[in-house]
Formats: C-alpha cells, structure tokens, sequence
C-alpha cells in the first residue's frame, strides 16, 4: 500500500550515520542521497539494493517533531540474527533502547523483534516472524 515513508530529522550527518548503520544490518541500503553541506532540504533514501527508497529522511533542523505514542516505523528483517545487528547497530550510533530483541509471542508464535528511538525521537521496530 504504501510507497515510502519520510521522516524529519534534525541533524542530517548524525542521522544519516544511524540510519546507514542500523538499516544495513537488515540489508537496506542508501539508495540517493542529496547532500548539501549547510543548505536546506537535505535529504537521504533508504531502500533494497537496486531498488527505490522506502524510507527517506530529511534534514528538518528547525521544529523537527516525531510522532506521537503509538506510532512506529517497522523494518522486514531476514532473520533473527539480522534483528540483533539492528539493535545493536541502533543503540552503537546513539540510538535509543525501546525494547531489546526477542520473541514476542503475544504478536505471534515467531515474531522476533526489537525496538529503538532514533536520535530524533522515532520509535523504530526490526522484525522477523517466520519460524528459522
């Protein structure tokens, strides 16, 4: 249903830092980027290699916001073992811990996931649900 999903971001090299790292851990790749160092409108595309953008962020330096409770972003992961990266990737590059992997059986018998806020606020999920 949906073709992508942007986000604000504050500071765009802190950003583009974690979002490279984390997303790379679930095979996501920066797909575009339109760097302009001090220049509005910055902005960076996330995708599948060979692909468009899914997720794109955008440098917002002034009244960047996240959304409220309740709303989250959720990545496909290829495994488990791809969750644990992401976390782990998250948390390296200033991310913030929302919930460490694991099962999460009141979802589903294999939904394995993690959660983390980004540094701009975020609340971002990695799941594989699929039995290994």
């Amino acid at each position: 249903m949906l073709h992508h999903a942007s986000l604000g971001v504050s500071d765009i090299e802190r950003s583009a830092a974690f979002y490279d790292a984390a997303l790379a851990a679930l095979g996501y790749i920066r797909v575009w980027d339109d760097i302009r160092p001090g220049e509005t409108g910055q902005a960076i595309g996330y995708g599948n290699p060979g692909g468009g953008d899914k997720l794109a962020i955008k440098h917002r330096p002034d009244g960047q916001r996240p959304p409220g409770p309740g709303f989250h972003l959720a990545f496909a992961a290829p495994s488990r073992q791809a969750v644990d990266r992401f976390y782990a990737a998250a948390i390296a590059r200033g991310g913030g811990d929302n919930g460490p992997p694991g099962l999460r059986s009141h979802y589903g018998e294999h939904y394995y996931a993690a959660f983390v806020i980004d540094p701009d606020g975020h609340a971002l999920e990695a799941v594989f649900n699929s039995a290994e």
